[in-house]
């Protein structure tokens, strides 16, 4: 009976996987009827993206446009388009605040992909299908300038009197990240500890830059000894030779992001193929070799104790929450 079962099993895998391929080839030749191209804008990575898009012209034939900006101006130039009735984008990938927006405001809908039960039951929104990867932010650290005995073990370590002069993180008061970062902080500490630590951080005069990477590269060359960035510019940086690690912690926070197609298509079928292509194994395996948390079951970074990490969407402030935590901080960071 067990055999049987298994035998049961394999088959219906056997079948699903070639329903997939047989939705594929569908999409593939309308794709290329409409042009063979798909455009996508979004925030991710250019050496990531450009890895995808060569591993989907490889694998179906079909052209990928890729527009990279900022999340703030993908939506900028995606609510324009459709506003104008002049949409010339096929898919979209940004973060969970501003999918949810663009979701809200219909300018992306819902495609289910045969592709979305391969993710984690935790990661699937009802609205916006997976969140197929996190991008956490966490402590790093140079391993040339702390001493081993020295290295956090917490985020209350940055807090030490042999750290102060050495902190580097990007500026609250301008980088809207870090802003959410800050305001969230609560969820990690609780609230009394996050509002003491906030209080005390500003107060040890940390060196503020624009974003995460300027951060990261100040730790990877020993201007600054640690500081707040991205925990996969850790490896990243790695990679390149540079003496950078992160602090394990249980729990980390930071922003889900999101892939969905335009609610005005120009190649409807091609985003479609798209889709299905960038939410598979093989392509999650690549973002996840460029050091991303992606969401696929199975399927880590190579960042050492990556599948510890417990992640915690970071809150999502609108409008007033932000010119509030702003002026809080200004006051705190600034004075």
């Amino acid at each position: 009976m067990k055999t049987v079962y298994v035998v049961v099993g394999l088959c219906v895998a056997l079948l699903g996987a070639v329903s997939a391929l047989a939705q594929d080839a569908k999409l593939v030749e309308a794709a290329k009827k409409e042009g063979g191209r798909v455009v996508v804008y979004g925030s991710l990575e250019a050496d990531t993206a450009d890895a995808v898009r060569k591993a989907f012209e490889k694998k179906t034939g079909l052209a990928m446009d890729y527009w990279r900006s900022s999340t703030t101006k993908v939506v900028e130039r995606a609510s324009s388009e459709y506003r104008a009735k002049k949409a010339l984008v096929d898919v979209i990938l940004v973060h969970n605040a501003e999918m949810r927006y663009l979701f809200r405001e219909k300018i992306v809908t819902r495609y289910n992909s045969p592709m979305f039960k391969e993710f984690t039951k935790e990661s699937i929104d009802p609205e916006l299908g997976p969140r197929y990867r996190d991008t956490i932010i966490g402590i790093l650290y140079n391993k040339s300038v702390i001493k081993p005995e020295d290295t956090p073990k917490t985020i209350e370590d940055l807090l030490k009197p042999q750290f102060r002069g050495k902190i580097v993180m990007p500026d609250p008061t301008q980088h809207t990240t870090t802003t959410q970062w800050v305001a969230s902080l609560p969820k990690l500490m609780g609230k009394e500890k996050a509002e003491k630590f906030i209080r005390d951080l500003a107060a040890a005069k940390p060196l503020l830059v624009e974003s995460l990477l300027p951060a990261a590269e100040r730790i990877a060359a020993g201007e600054a000894a640690l500081g707040v960035s991205y925990v996969k510019f850790s490896y990243l940086f790695g990679q390149k030779g540079a003496p950078v690690d992160y602090m394990r912690a249980e729990k980390m926070s930071g922003e889900g992001s999101f892939i969905m197609l335009a609610a005005q298509p120009p190649h409807p079928n091609a985003g479609k193929a798209f889709m299905d292509f960038f939410l598979d194994n093989q392509n999650m395996k690549i973002l996840a070799d460029n050091a991303e948390f992606v969401t696929r079951k199975g399927v880590h970074p190579p960042i050492p104790d990556a599948e510890k990490i417990k992640f915690v969407e970071m809150d999502h402030l609108d409008e007033a929450g932000f010119a509030e935590k702003k002026k809080e901080y200004q006051k705190l960071f600034l004075q």
